[in-house]
């Protein structure tokens, strides 16, 4: 008998366990999937969608100093953070010569010799991982509202 209420017991415990789980899964397909950054992997990402002459120009060590400075720039903006950051109302733009300007700034700071057309490029291969992860929207014209 004992045997038996236990045997029903965990069937009931599977039962219940069957009806959540399904009802999560179906709960998960419907959200919209959530677009998760990896550095390193946009690190490789841009080492591949640079040009050829910025490729041969910088090292991975080197793409990765300017995306970090590139995701500094973000933080400042208010644009990225791990959830416990500044919160912005509406959509945020950036990008074209103030991002390349901060970064080359902050290589300034630390004598890193990178050009505006290395950064450039860098920043716009990163733009596209972004946009390919689907971290970013789309372009905003000057005369559109955002």
């Amino acid at each position: 008998m004992a045997i038996l209420v236990g045997v029903a017991v965990v069937a009931v415990v599977l039962v219940i366990a069957a009806v959540v789980i399904g009802r999560e899964a179906r709960r998960l397909a419907r959200e919209e999937r959530r677009s998760v950054f990896d550095f390193e992997d946009a690190v490789a990402w841009v080492c591949e969608h640079v040009g050829e002459d910025v490729a041969a120009e910088l090292t991975p060590d080197d793409v990765r100093r300017i995306l970090d400075w590139h995701l500094e720039f973000f933080r400042s903006r208010g644009v990225s953070s791990n959830g416990s950051g500044p919160h912005v109302e509406g959509p945020v733009i950036v990008g074209g010569v103030e991002t390349v300007d901060y970064v080359l700034d902050r290589a300034t700071a630390v004598g890193s010799p990178y050009t505006a057309a290395q950064v450039h490029a860098v920043v716009e291969a990163q733009m596209s991982y972004l946009t390919a992860i689907g971290a970013i929207g789309s372009s905003v014209a000057p005369d559109e509202p955002a």
